[in-house]
């Protein structure tokens, strides 16, 4: 009898202990959902504030953006009409493609055949668009030389053996004409020179070849280095 007793009190000792044990368990399943339902909500908050903040930013950077381009195409507009008669004449190219503009102008306006150094009708030419380049903001100014692919003559070769020199230094004249001269930011302005190999036309004939005598310069995003 007394093991019976002994067996039944272990038994009801044993049941005790699972019980407990089920509870311990099942508050702590409770408590375990209740902090895995309040990271989530905390998450929703952030993930609904980061969303917010995103919204924010891309409709701010929208307004520069359109803002930027916006103030490209008022000095795409004053260029045009301030170079009419080049324009018409065919000396002088302006583009404008998103957030870029490009002034293309023929050598002959600027320098006498193969030499480097800017005539004085020149001179007034690139005041007048350096003036309102002068106003842009948040952009660099590139100026790249270009030649067609006539070898530098025996008479210029010993100032410019190749046309890499010949396109470098009508580049870096007009940049220094554009700084000294306008008063523009030397840190926003950049002198490069492509000699032939970017041509635009063909070399096969006298127009062609003229077309690719020329300086380019273009206003770019800030961002842009020295290659394309």
């Amino acid at each position: 009898m007394k093991v019976v007793l002994i067996l039944m009190g272990l038994v009801a000792v044993a049941l005790g202990l699972s019980t407990l044990t089920y509870r311990y368990r099942a508050k702590t399943a409770v408590a375990r959902a209740d902090s895995l339902s309040f990271a989530d909500s905390a998450l929703r908050v952030r993930n609904t504030a980061l969303a917010a903040a995103l919204d924010t930013q891309v409709a701010a950077v929208s307004r520069q953006k359109e803002e930027e381009l916006g103030r490209l195409r008022s000095t795409y507009d004053q260029l045009m009409n301030d170079m009419q008669s080049e324009i018409a004449q065919g000396q002088i190219q302006i583009t404008r493609l998103a957030d870029r503009l490009n002034v293309t102008m023929v050598d002959r306006i600027l320098f006498p055949s193969g030499e480097a150094d800017i005539t004085p009708a020149g001179l007034r030419i690139l005041q007048r668009v350096g003036n309102v380049l002068k106003t842009t903001e948040g952009k660099i100014i590139r100026v790249e030389g270009h030649t067609d692919n006539v070898g530098i003559s025996e008479r210029l070769r010993g100032t410019f053996p190749t046309n890499w020199e010949l396109s470098t230094a009508r580049a870096t004249n007009v940049v220094r004409f554009l700084q000294d001269s306008v008063g523009i930011d030397a840190s926003r302005l950049q002198a490069v020179g492509l000699s032939e190999y970017h041509p635009v036309a063909t070399n096969t004939t006298v127009n062609g070849r003229s077309q690719n005598r020329r300086i380019e310069i273009g206003l770019l995003p800030l961002e842009t280095g020295p290659e394309r």
